[in-house]
């Protein structure tokens, strides 16, 4: 079965999505490094997408969902993955499960609940530690999550309603939490 996994920035879940996937096999989608490759693809698909990025614009939904239904297509059937970063709002989260339905596959999502406050201070230090000049700046990161409260906590409440979240603290140490994951795969 797939996993989607959700949470605010900083809570964890790239960190919790490499042991998972190294430990049990799982096919990381991450949809920025998904859309970054198939820009370097050579295909139509990986043209249009470099267009955008090269000119710093957001890609549209419909080629972001194309991205996805590519990427499915692209894996073995037996091959599971994990989501991360899809589906963010509504309209993501209507075709994404049309995709997922129309490929036979299930999911269940993971939520890793972290509060805004722990989660700007992940993110500074972070910033701090690996240089990265956009988590550095706090205008930019509360509208992140600002976006992440307005338009991707619905969607999981959708899912939730559905029976399909399991949620899981982060607000503790990364091995804690992995054991929390481990027993939900």
């Amino acid at each position: 079965m797939d996993l989607v996994f959700f949470g605010i920035q900083g809570s964890g879940k790239g960190t919790q999505a490499k042991k998972l996937a190294a430990e049990f096999g799982y096919d990381i989608f991450e949809a920025g490094g998904e859309l970054r490759k198939i820009a370097g693809s050579g295909s139509e698909l990986g043209a249009t997408v470099k267009s955008y990025i090269d000119q710093g614009h957001l890609v549209p939904h419909e080629i972001i969902m194309k991205v996805v239904a590519t990427a499915i297509a692209a894996r073995p059937k037996t091959t599971k993955i994990l989501f991360d970063g899809i589906p963010r709002d509504d309209a993501q989260k209507k075709d994404f499960d049309a995709v997922m339905m129309a490929a036979g596959r299930d999911f269940r999502c993971i939520h890793f609940l972290l509060d805004a406050d722990e989660a700007e201070k992940r993110i500074l230090g972070r910033a701090t530690q690996e240089g990265r000049a956009d988590d550095a700046d706090t205008a930019i990161i509360r509208r992140r999550m600002g976006t992440f409260t307005g338009k991707t906590l619905p969607v999981i409440e959708a899912y939730k309603v559905a029976g399909k979240v399991t949620e899981i603290s982060a607000k503790r140490p990364v091995d804690e939490i992995y054991v929390d994951l481990q027993k939900c795969v």
